[in-house]
């Protein structure tokens, strides 16, 4: 006699400190890539659904900003909420973690948790860089004690090992639920956004030094082409006139550089030539003014 599997539908939140890897297990998880990824914390400022689809189950994935102390700027205030949210919002949650490197940053993350009374399970990431490996077995001892865990699962989401068994993990604790989503749906982020999303990760990653904090990206206009292009001009908003001679470069060559980074993964992202146009703007201290976050898609949630 055969039993009929139910399916399995809901949110799964991947929440930690920042830079733990949240965005790269995302973007490993759905095999392409959705959230920005740099060495530099902080660089996830929103939340970004990504959608996995299985014959059996649909898991929801939210990577969310890195939740973190001294949130003095309004900016900091709102991925702070950003992160919250999805918390609150979840099936399950999903607590990344840096193997062996779980410090007071991650205790609070802990506690939000705890706080927040939804199931969840611990993420060990980065095992990789973890030699010899006989040492990560009392480090997840200890992990799995701190909480009433669901699971410990060591994985490297760089090298994406240990990654493709996570999903039929994650989905065994979600509800019995019909789809969320269409099947073909990756995500519910706009392609406008991805495109500001993409053009401030290669400023991230040419500026990782020097790049300032406050600096975002608006999309001012997009049109067709005679010869089948698409042309997208937009923003690069900084909040002190040094700081756009910074991003300019001199000549000019840096923006020019940035530009031609983007455009290369704009032209996957849309399946065509894509034609940028860049300019640097200062509005004085955005990061800061609720307005100004508001018009630049920072929206409480």
């Amino acid at each position: 006699m055969s039993t009929t599997v139910p399916f399995r539908a809901g949110f799964v939140a991947l929440v930690g400190r920042p830079n733990v890897g949240k965005s790269t297990l995302l973007n490993a998880l759905l095999q392409t890539k959705l959230s920005i990824v740099s060495p530099k914390p902080q660089t996830t400022r929103h939340r970004i659904l990504g959608v996995l689809h299985r014959a059996n189950y649909q898991i929801a994935l939210v990577d969310t900003p890195g939740l973190h102390t001294g949130a003095r700027r309004k900016l900091n205030q709102y991925m702070n909420r950003a992160a919250a949210s999805s918390l609150a919002d979840a099936d399950l949650v999903a607590f990344v973690v840096e193997a062996l490197n779980f410090h007071s940053e991650d205790e609070r993350v802990l506690e939000r948790i705890r706080a927040s009374g939804r199931p969840s399970l611990i993420i060990v990431n980065k095992v990789d860089e973890i030699r010899p490996r006989s040492r990560l077995l009392p480090h997840l001892a200890h992990l799995a004690s701190l909480h009433t865990f669901l699971d410990v699962v060591p994985l490297s989401a760089r090298r994406v090992d240990n990654v493709a068994r996570l999903p039929d993990i994650l989905s065994a604790h979600l509800p019995e639920s019909p789809p969320l989503f269409p099947e073909e749906q990756l995500t519910d982020r706009s392609n406008s956004f991805r495109t500001t999303e993409i053009i401030r990760e290669k400023l991230t990653l040419r500026l990782q030094q020097e790049l300032p904090y406050g600096l975002s990206v608006e999309i001012e206009r997009t049109a067709e082409t005679e010869d089948g292009r698409l042309e997208i001009g937009a923003v690069i908003w900084v909040e002190r006139p040094g700081q756009k001679k910074i991003v300019i470069g001199e000549g000019g060559l840096l923006l020019k550089e940035i530009g031609r980074a983007a455009r290369m993964e704009l032209n996957k992202l849309y399946g065509r030539r894509t034609h940028l146009e860049l300019w640097v703007k200062v509005k004085e201290n955005w990061a800061d003014n609720a307005i100004a976050l508001k018009s630049f898609g920072y929206e409480t949630p």
